[in-house]
């Protein structure tokens, strides 16, 4: 049992676009918090036109301007990982953030069974510093628009390059 109280997910958009997340209450403090939190996030991204294309997400510990009593902070689309608008490797060199998603709308998902066409998907990655023993951390959901999850899995010590997504968000960590 949690006694630290709740944490708040809240999508908002821009223009119809997903743009991100505000989090209240408190942040995820363990891979499994963060695994819901992505769950959360990829039911969001189901929704038809919400997410035109995988798009990465980073946690930003600031404020947004006004915030409602208890938002601890933020998680702010990046830009998609594809095309002109693509975010550079070595983006998030500079300052690591705590925690990076990359989310995958319908149209960009291979479903795990065949029989949930529709589906979104995505991955969380918790990055470690191996080096001081403090080990990689990920997850991956997939999820369809009615909120059934039909994939989760997490994993703790993984090497970045043996998945796609933890590949991708590697690099735009790496200097």
């Amino acid at each position: 049992m949690n006694t630290q109280g709740p944490i708040g997910i809240t999508p908002f958009q821009a223009r119809g676009r997903l743009s991100g997340f505000v989090v209240s209450g408190r942040w995820p403090d363990t891979t499994k918090e963060w695994a819901q939190v992505l769950v959360l996030a990829v039911r969001v991204a189901s929704m038809p036109g919400l997410l035109v294309t995988s798009t990465v997400f980073g946690v930003r510990e600031e404020l947004p301007d006004d915030p409602e009593p208890g938002t601890v902070g933020l998680v702010m689309a990046e830009g998609p990982i594809l095309g002109d608008q693509a975010i550079e490797p070595g983006r998030f060199a500079a300052h690591t953030p705590p925690a990076l998603l990359m989310l995958h709308p319908p149209s960009e998902t291979r479903p795990s069974l065949p029989e949930c066409v529709g589906a979104a998907s995505g991955c969380v990655l918790l990055p470690g510093v191996p080096h001081l023993g403090l080990e990689h951390r990920a997850a991956w959901a997939e999820a369809e628009l009615d909120g059934t999850i039909t994939s989760l899995v997490s994993r703790v010590g993984m090497d970045l390059i043996s998945d796609p997504d933890t590949a991708v968000l590697a690099m735009l960590l790496a200097a």
